[in-house]
This record gives structure tokens, sequence and C-alpha cells, in this order.
């Protein structure tokens, strides 16, 4: 009972630290907004999962997951007519952007182990919000394909990160992650 509780509360507070971190400005002008906002929070799991395989002594690369999440994207995209193929490679490097932002996390506590986390959220909770944001960041491209298909995706798209990054307050670590992330959403320039 009390390791349910324990588990509930973890979910709980990793949702409310994904809804906290979440600006209220999805009336953006920026058409892209809404999707380079949700890679954004997807990126920003990162640090709770790496404190969670930290303490845990879990991998970073876990190929089991990865293919859990892109066999359900891309089963999200092809129910929304979307290419299955530029869906997949999206996430590939959203995944690698999130995992080096675990690496970068590890790296700071190996450096200063006084700063590493002494307490993490259960990793289910963490990937209950990843797979939430990945049904949105699918549903965005859907929605947005034509855009992003088009010449003027590029420019949409810096417009859009610059803002979210903004927003978001984003380092340097999680501008590059997301530059990272979202680098073939302009297939065609």
């Amino acid at each position: 009972m009390a390791t349910a509780l324990a588990r509930g509360a973890a979910a709980m507070i990793t949702m409310l630290a994904v809804a906290a971190a979440a600006p209220a400005s999805a009336d953006s002008p920026e058409p892209l907004y809404n999707l380079v906002d949700a890679a954004a929070q997807r990126l920003q799991t990162a640090d709770q999962v790496a404190a969670n395989k930290w303490l845990t002594g879990g991998p970073i690369t876990d190929p089991a997951r990865v293919k859990v999440v892109l066999d359900a994207v891309a089963k999200d995209a092809e129910s929304r007519g979307v290419a299955t193929d530029y869906v997949t490679q999206a996430f590939t490097n959203q995944i690698n952007a999130t995992e080096a932002i675990e690496y970068a996390r590890f790296a700071g506590w190996k450096f200063d182990p006084a700063g590493a986390p002494s307490a993490a959220p259960d990793l289910s909770a963490s990937r209950a919000v990843i797979d939430g944001l990945n049904h949105q960041i699918v549903e965005q491209f859907s929605v947005q394909w034509p855009l992003l298909n088009s010449p003027g995706c590029r420019p949409a798209l810096d417009a859009a990160k610059n803002i979210v990054a903004g927003e978001r307050q984003f380092d340097d670590l999680y501008r590059t992650a997301l530059d990272v992330a979202t680098r073939s959403y302009c297939p065609a320039g």
C-alpha cells in the first residue's frame, strides 16, 4: 500500500513538474509553436529520467524502450496519414537529444557528487508523461504536415524554437538538444 501511494505521489509530482514548466503561450502566432513546445517539454523530462537512472543504476540507453516508442509513434503517424519514416527519424533525433541531456547530467554528478539527486520520481510516471507528449508531437506533425513540407518550414521552425527556448529559459545544453530534436522537422530544407 505504501509503495503504491509513493508511486502515485511520484507520478503526480512528475506530471505537475511538466505542467508547471509549460507556459501558457499556446496562443502563439507561430504555427509550429505547439509542436516545438511539446518537443521541448519532452526534453525536460530528461532530468527526472536521469535522476531515476542515476539512483537505480539503470542504463541511459534502453534499446527495448526505444523500439516501443518508435513502434508506437509510427503506428500513431500511420493512423493520421503522416509518413512513418519521417516520424521515426524525428523521434530518433528526439531520443538522441534526450539521452545527451541524461549523459550531461551524469557527467555533472560525477564531477560534483554533492549535486547528485537523492530522490527521483518513478520512471513509469516519467514515461507516462513522455508517451502523452509523443502523442501530441505526432498530432502536431499531422496538423502541420503541409507547412513542414514547404519552403516556409525552416523560418517557422526557427521562430518557434527561439520563442520556446526563451520562454522555458533553456540554457545552452537544452538549446542544443532542442536543435537536435527538431533537426529533421523540415525535410525540404
